[in-house]
């Protein structure tokens, strides 16, 4: 049998743990969402606004808000309104929080990185 090359690069992309994989392909799907969430892995009592946690991982608040809002979404943070302003952190939900610590766990082997940015650059298009 002979494939070609995207066919082969898809399925050796796609050789990651099928819960990790899953959370690259719908979850943490941009570079600013993976740097947010290795940030509060990093720091996972945070809880701040938009504007500040931009400023921790580098990045214009204006990018990472909506971003942020995703995460939420998808169920990686939550929000609360402080005195009107939104606060957010990292959720709770203790399944979420150990599969955030297997893909950061897991980002350490430069070859699972390769496959996390070939999944975002992919996602992108």
């Amino acid at each position: 049998m002979v494939f070609s090359g995207e066919d082969f690069t898809t399925r050796l992309m796609n050789d990651m743990d099928p819960p990790l994989l899953d959370l690259v392909k719908t979850k943490v799907n941009s570079f600013i969402k993976w740097d947010l969430v290795r940030f509060l892995r990093e720091n996972p009592n945070t809880a701040d606004t938009a504007e500040n946690i931009a400023k921790y991982v580098g990045r214009n608040a204006a990018t990472v808000e909506p971003e942020l809002r995703e995460l939420v979404d998808s169920g990686i943070m939550e929000i609360r309104s402080i005195e009107g302003m939104p606060i957010y952190s990292l959720t709770a939900d203790s399944s979420t929080r150990e599969l955030l610590d297997r893909f950061i766990s897991a980002c350490e082997d430069r070859h699972f990185r390769v496959k996390v940015i070939y999944h975002i650059v992919r996602g992108m298009r």
